[in-house]
């Protein structure tokens, strides 16, 4: 599989999102968990973040994720920065947009929640939230 364009941290992705007015963030997660554990907030930037399930809520992989990505508008030219809970789904969503022609596909490393701490709990360690940066629940 193709290679994609490389792992971005939670504030350099948002730097990119702020810088290049063409950059699109796509949310990855289950229609689940963009419900109930919240996303990213891209309303201070005049943009929105894109929801394409990687794996739908009933577990299957979905298999429109290219053709939905064309859907949402997304150039091929223009950078795409996957975002899933910790960065494992967002890889794989990432070298599948750039084995598709994406050019320019980026996987948001540690995603929204980040790496479980000690006690085995997201979202204290590492991530998009744990960054500071804007998000929503609900």
């Amino acid at each position: 599989m193709s290679d994609y364009a490389g792992d971005l941290a939670p504030q350099q992705a948002w730097d990119l999102l702020a810088s290049d007015p063409d950059a699109t963030l796509v949310d990855v997660r289950t229609s689940a968990e963009w419900q109930w554990v919240g996303g990213a907030d891209l309303a201070e930037l005049g943009k929105r973040t894109v929801g394409i399930e990687w794996v739908t809520s009933a577990g299957e992989p979905n298999g429109r994720f290219v053709e939905q990505l064309a859907e949402a508008g997304l150039s091929p030219e223009a950078p795409v920065l996957f975002l899933c809970r910790s960065g494992g789904r967002s890889a794989a969503a990432a070298q599948v947009a750039t084995a598709a022609g994406y050019r320019t596909a980026y996987n948001v490393a540690e995603g929204f929640e980040g790496d479980h701490d000690a006690q085995g709990h997201r979202g204290t360690v590492n991530g998009w939230k744990v960054a500071g940066l804007a998000w929503r629940q609900g």
